[in-house]
């Protein structure tokens, strides 16, 4: 019902700064939040930011709180990851997800299973 399409990753140094992108199409209406994942080699998949999509409250991880940002845009149904002071460790592969369920209407949830789609991920390279 929704598809999505991350884009913006590359390979920057350390300390850098990157931008994620990710489209939304298809019944977008039902989107109560989307988030952030990703996913390291050899690492589970981790939480990054979420946002809920009305009201814009966010949620963050403690390892990118204050260096990452989390946004969307309602009209163009985008949402984004400005991420800033990159470090090595944040090297990974980036998933766009967006949640349908009410529970993450006011808080957007951390949990991967609180997520009905996925974009198919871009990666992110920090090099030293």
């Amino acid at each position: 019902q929704v598809d999505l399409v991350e884009s913006g990753g590359g390979l920057v140094q350390a300390g850098g700064s990157l931008r994620l992108s990710c489209g939304a199409s298809g019944r977008t209406a039902s989107t109560y939040a989307m988030g952030w994942f990703r996913q390291a080699s050899g690492k589970e998949r981790e939480f990054v930011a979420a946002i809920a999509w009305i009201g814009g409250r966010t949620n963050y991880a403690v390892t990118v709180k204050g260096r990452f940002t989390i946004s969307r845009d309602h009209d163009s149904n985008t949402l984004y990851l400005q991420m800033n002071s990159l470090k090595p460790d944040d090297t990974a592969v980036y998933y766009c997800a967006t949640s349908v369920r009410s529970d993450n209407a006011y808080f957007p949830g951390g949990d991967a299973k609180e997520y009905d789609y996925w974009g198919q991920g871009t990666q992110v390279t920090v090099s030293s």
